[in-house]
């Protein structure tokens, strides 16, 4: 069985049903990610693991014993919330001991743990300041430190970046993934932010309408999306509509372009998808597809050039790397694209 087993779990609140029959197994020490647009349930999920939810069906099980009617209190579990949620009457390494001193820890044992959780936040010279004088990023590093502090079984962060500048956010969740490899603790981690997700997690949980739309690691969940919203979702997308001609070669006409793409498909309409790392800029390699465009739009985002191009009606972004001795196609100008027959992801409901 897995350290933390979530079983049929689902909420309503009135009429109203937020998660939807949700099932997620994690092993010990992973690091899990549900990640969705605001309203999606991931943080009415978290809450439920944490005990401030009851759920109105399924099962909540850590290391084989039933929580789901325990209090917060009950669990063992650390909660870093995105607010912060600091005592602003107390220190900093009052805010981190306050746990330890909730449970009777010895004043003589609290002192090297919370020397011990400063360290391992990078603020070991800050415990006698008051949170009114950190920064934002700091402030989150001490929430985190609190929450470690009682050495909990499982860590749960709610939006905890959202709060910060983008600079110091990629900072710190690399800072959370490193603790948390270096503790080993199961961690599960919820964010709207897909950069975040793909980044730092084991396996990720893309959540919409109250389900789980689709559960993997980020190289199968950018790469082969399960469903419509998935694939829209996570990462940018080019969508072209095309008919299928032949539906055992999956052979589709996209404008004036046929493709085939060596895999069955319905016959009918069929929405075809490409990233845009996928589109190369210039005539096709063996077995790629050409396709005549028009650039519509040329970005310079510094080490990539994000290029806007149509096609048959459609239109296409793609990333081309930067090279100084290769300035960027121009807005109007007729170029060719090409793309691997692969790499064009058909989009299903």
């Amino acid at each position: 069985m897995s350290f933390l087993e979530i079983s049929h779990l689902e909420k309503s609140f009135g009429t109203t049903r937020v998660v939807k029959d949700f099932n997620l197994s994690i092993e010990k020490g992973e690091f899990i990610s549900l990640l969705g647009p605001s309203g999606c349930g991931k943080t009415t999920v978290l809450r439920m693991v944490a005990g401030f939810e009851t759920p109105s069906s399924g099962a909540i099980t850590v290391g084989g014993k039933d929580v789901t009617r325990l209090r917060p209190n009950q669990r063992s579990i650390g909660m870093v919330f995105q607010a912060y949620a600091l005592f602003p009457n107390l220190t900093v390494a009052e805010n981190v001991g306050f746990g330890l001193k909730v449970k009777g820890v010895p004043a003589s044992e609290r002192g090297p743990r919370v020397a011990q959780m400063l360290e391992m936040i990078g603020l070991p010279q800050l415990g006698d300041r008051y949170p009114f004088q950190l920064s934002g990023g700091q402030q989150q590093r001490v929430a985190l430190a609190r929450a470690l502090a009682p050495r909990p079984s499982i860590l749960l962060l709610d939006e905890p970046l959202s709060a910060l500048d983008a600079k110091v956010r990629v900072s710190l969740r690399n800072e959370i993934r490193e603790i948390q490899k270096e503790l080993g603790i199961t961690t599960l981690f919820v964010t709207h932010d897909q950069e975040e997700a793909l980044s730092i997690s084991d396996r990720i949980v893309v959540m919409h309408g109250g389900i789980a739309e689709q559960i993997g690691a980020p190289f199968e969940i950018y790469n082969r999306p399960a469903t419509r919203f998935v694939a829209e979702f996570v990462g940018q997308l080019s969508r072209i509509e095309g008919t299928v001609t032949d539906p055992v070669s999956g052979t589709v006409q996209m404008g004036g372009t046929q493709v085939t793409l060596g895999r069955p498909l319905p016959p009918g309409r069929a929405t075809l998808a490409l990233r845009p790392e996928a589109v190369a800029l210039g005539a096709a390699g063996p077995g790629r597809v050409t396709l005549p465009a028009t650039v519509t739009d040329v970005q310079f985002l510094g080490a990539v050039i994000r290029i806007g191009a149509e096609t048959g009606g459609a239109r296409l972004h793609l990333d081309s790397f930067n090279r100084p001795d290769q300035p960027p196609p121009q807005v109007g100008e007729a170029v060719t694209l090409s793309v691997a027959p692969s790499d064009i992801l058909v989009l299903a409901d």
